[in-house]
């Protein structure tokens, strides 16, 4: 089966619904979302019916939690608090309802699917070849999708050796036959590895391969949405500049 997966959208409408533009053009049978569809950006309710609608899977993000109140916002940088407490008192019944049924990962797939880690499908940003190796000692699947970080990157462990990993570029394949993997498919609505493109992922589980793929969106009408509910500027700012 091929799959879409996608992460942290964060209320960015405009990347959103590029990406399911692009889904909707491959072949992908299933889209599947590794949480954080609220938090930073100005359309939440927007992004959650959209996921309600469109993924046969989602998972809760941290930010997702924080504006439920599961976790304290006191533990989020000031941005992420001033954007949680916004959303929690914008967002819908409906909406509140949605992300409250979600949980941080799923392990009934062939893939072992986590908002942040295996070691802490929260919070843990798996962002070095040691962190990795932890997280592959503990993982129960030979694979497993994470999010949470903004990156699009993959690691790997072949049999009696340490793992490898790094960024992937637009395009780029991952065979994923042999070894096993930690695979990011980078953010959907606030990448953080240079490239403001949406980010997304193709996940082949019958040939166990991955296609990383980028698309562009309308940047300026997610930051003016962002400045229209006077949400600290900096959180459009960066968009332009996927940091």
């Amino acid at each position: 089966m091929l799959v879409a997966i996608v992460s942290d959208i964060h209320g960015n409408r405009h990347a959103f619904e590029a990406v399911l533009d692009a889904i909707e053009r491959s072949e992908c049978q299933e889209m599947w979302c590794l949480g954080d569809l609220v938090g930073y950006g100005a359309e939440p309710d927007a992004c959650v019916e959209l996921a309600r609608r469109h993924a046969a899977i989602c998972l809760a993000g941290n930010h997702d939690l924080g504006v439920i109140g599961t976790l304290p916002v006191e533990q989020f940088s000031r941005g992420a608090a001033l954007a949680a407490r916004w959303t929690r008192e914008q967002i819908s019944a409906e909406t509140r309802e949605y992300l409250e049924r979600l949980e941080p990962s799923n392990l009934d797939e062939s893939v072992g699917l986590y908002h942040a880690s295996p070691r802490d499908p929260v919070w843990e940003y798996v962002l070095s070849p040691l962190q990795a190796d932890l997280c592959l000692d503990v993982q129960r699947q030979r694979i497993c999708l994470i999010g949470h970080s903004h990156v699009a990157l993959s690691f790997s462990r072949p049999p009696g050796a340490p793992s490898t990993g790094q960024t992937r570029n637009p395009d780029e394949q991952l065979d994923l036959s042999t070894g096993e993997w930690l695979v990011n498919p980078g953010s959907v609505g606030q990448p953080r590895d240079g490239d403001p493109r949406a980010a997304w992922l193709e996940l082949d589980t019958d040939g166990w391969s991955a296609t990383y793929r980028r698309i562009e969106y309308d940047i300026a009408g997610a930051a003016a949405a962002i400045r229209t509910a006077r949400l600290p500027d900096s959180l459009a700012e960066r968009l332009s500049y996927g940091q």
